[in-house]
């Protein structure tokens, strides 16, 4: 094989090599940071896997604030409520300042990890208005209201 060629075919490879190794770094982290969105049903059923109902995994947990769970420790930032999806409750629990929109019968996103039944969050996440509802959080409550033949409002 010519020289030149060779030395081309080498970088080339070299450059092959070194792309994949980023690609791969890059898809690795990537993952570590992934955090999937569940229900409290599917928590609490076992369908969001081990590694969550563990707090092995960082989740997302979605749904509704229950009717009468917001509890607040006082002199502290703790706060205590329930969040639920129509077929079950999960108790969590956040210290931090909740955002202004947040209160009960109103649509949630936390973010944390299990620890034994209750869900510790690290952030909170309320609606942003009177009608929005985030999408995997809708489907999911759609779902539900289905299954419990519940009534559903008519969007605009």
């Amino acid at each position: 094989m010519n020289p030149i060629r060779r030395r081309r075919l080498i970088w080339v490879l070299a450059l092959v090599v070194a792309a994949a190794i980023a690609a791969s770094l890059v898809a690795m982290a990537l993952q570590r940071n992934v955090a999937y969105l569940y229900t409290p049903n599917e928590v609490i059923t076992g369908e969001a896997g081990a590694d969550v109902s563990s707090g092995q995994a960082r989740f997302r947990l979605g749904g509704m604030v229950a009717e009468g769970s917001l509890k607040r420790t006082e002199g502290s930032l703790d706060s205590h409520f329930s969040v639920t999806d129509g077929d079950a409750e999960m108790p969590v629990v956040y210290t931090g300042i909740l955002p202004d929109l947040f209160r009960e019968n109103q649509a949630v996103i936390a973010t944390g990890r299990m620890e034994g039944d209750r869900f510790v969050a690290e952030q909170v996440l309320a609606k942003h208005d009177e009608t929005y509802m985030p999408k995997e959080v809708a489907d999911k409550m759609g779902i539900a209201h289905q299954k419990h033949d519940v009534d559903t409002p008519v969007g605009p």
